[in-house]
């Protein structure tokens, strides 16, 4: 048999794992990612096609019989291309736009899992601006606010007080910032956040090893929320019972409520989760691989991805029980100054040879001469291996050093809570 062609969708950091992943399968020969970017340009082929052009998307798998497609963001999944891929009978790594509610709709998560029992904080959810605002300003701070539905990681404010909580909800239900919608209210929880992705098809499950993002800006785990400024696994805050507990009692119940609602889950679930006083519980739901998480979890992958991928796109076993390196892990974001507000573009960006780490291109390009620059937000992430995440991290800082350009900043404490 010939190697196989794959189509992976996206072209942020997260797309470029999975290229990376993809690119030491013993299966696979020929990738194109569409968008892509300057970085996923140097192992695949880029295609200039908008991952949310489904049509686009679908004329082009078939153009290149595309034995298999990988769906990178949400929005290409909220767009149906699952749907429309398998009504044309292409096999495609992703969930329905049905399932994909799982993280499309912050109701109806919070629904699914206050039906079946699935641990999360309590809530209400609103349409109304002044309903909301007497329900908010009744009750202690602070207080937390998501918009329902797809905010590119930026629908989500913990207020601290009235005058933050107004904003919030004038941003989510007045001045329809990210779209007209509802707006869900949320008890707010204490404690470490950390992520657990699953590959899901149907009711089987297969887990991951854990990571933990961090959202915050700036060190302290100051400033705005971001999509993400780094990340690393393992996690030694969460012992060997909570990771059986989260993967019973949350992943493998919420996959199998999937399938009882009639819209199986066929891709990546990930769990945003709480580790409270009071139990682990659910902070939110994607659909899809997190970002940044997926660059430090993808690269601890031993077995063939292209076969795991396969499995859960035709709803079947993989040949072999994936594998997992033990390693520690973890992954520096280089963000554009300014994010995740406003920021320019365009930035030269000078990379030492003898760099001794992994790195992703997230908002990267090539200018008409050909030099790599700046393109987005998050611009790329130096990811390194060791024996303890103290070691991955003095690793990545000095990779760190090794990346020149007048308009980048990062954290210097990702990991701390596993290495102070």
């Amino acid at each position: 048999m010939g190697k196989k062609k794959v189509l992976v969708v996206g072209g942020g950091g997260r797309e470029h794992a999975i290229v990376d992943a993809l690119s030491r399968s013993p299966q696979v020969g020929t990738i194109y990612c569409a968008p892509g970017n300057a970085g996923i340009a140097t192992m695949a082929e880029c295609v200039r096609i908008k991952d949310t052009d489904v049509e686009a998307l679908l004329n082009f798998a078939k153009e290149k019989r595309i034995d298999l497609t990988v769906v990178g963001p949400e929005a290409a999944l909220a767009a149906g291309i699952a749907d429309r891929f398998r009504e044309e009978g292409l096999r495609i790594f992703g969930h329905s736009r049905e399932a994909a509610r799982i993280e499309t709709s912050k109701e109806f998560a919070k629904e699914i899992m206050r039906k079946y029992g699935v641990p999360t904080a309590a809530y209400r959810s609103f349409s109304d601006y002044e309903e909301a605002r007497e329900y908010v300003l009744g009750r202690p701070f602070p207080a937390v606010l998501k918009y329902d539905g797809l905010a590119a990681g930026k629908g989500v404010v913990i207020a601290e007080n009235a005058a933050e909580a107004e904003e919030a909800l004038k941003d989510m239900l007045l001045d329809t910032r990210f779209g007209k919608g509802k707006v869900v209210v949320e008890d707010f929880l204490s404690g470490p956040e950390f992520s657990f992705m699953c590959f899901v098809a149907g009711d089987r499950v297969w887990p991951m090893p854990l990571a933990q993002d961090h959202k915050r800006a700036f060190d302290g785990d100051k400033g705005p929320n971001t999509g993400g400024m780094g990340a690393y696994s393992p996690l030694p805050f969460i012992s060997d019972e909570d990771r059986q507990f989260a993967l019973n009692h949350i992943l493998m119940k919420t996959a199998y409520a999937m399938v009882g609602e009639g819209c199986p889950l066929q891709g990546v679930l990930y769990g945003g989760l709480m580790k409270t006083p009071s139990g682990i519980k659910v902070i939110e739901f994607n659909a899809r691989f997190g970002d940044p998480e997926t660059e430090v979890i993808l690269p601890l992958f031993k077995s063939d991805i292209y076969a795991m991928f396969e499995a859960v796109a035709s709803l079947s076993e993989p040949r072999d029980e994936p594998e997992w390196s033990d390693e520690a892990i973890l992954g520096v974001v280089l963000a554009s100054k300014g994010y995740p507000g406003s920021y320019d573009k365009g930035y030269g960006i000078d990379i030492e040879e003898d760099i001794d780490a992994t790195i992703y291109h997230m908002g990267t390009a090539s200018d008409a001469d050909g030099k790599l620059v700046t393109s987005g937000g998050r611009v790329m992430m130096a990811v390194c291996k060791g024996e303890t995440v103290a070691e991955a991290r003095d690793k990545a800082a000095a990779a760190v050093a090794k990346i020149h350009c007048s308009n980048l900043f990062h954290r210097s404490d990702i990991g701390w809570q596993a290495t102070e």
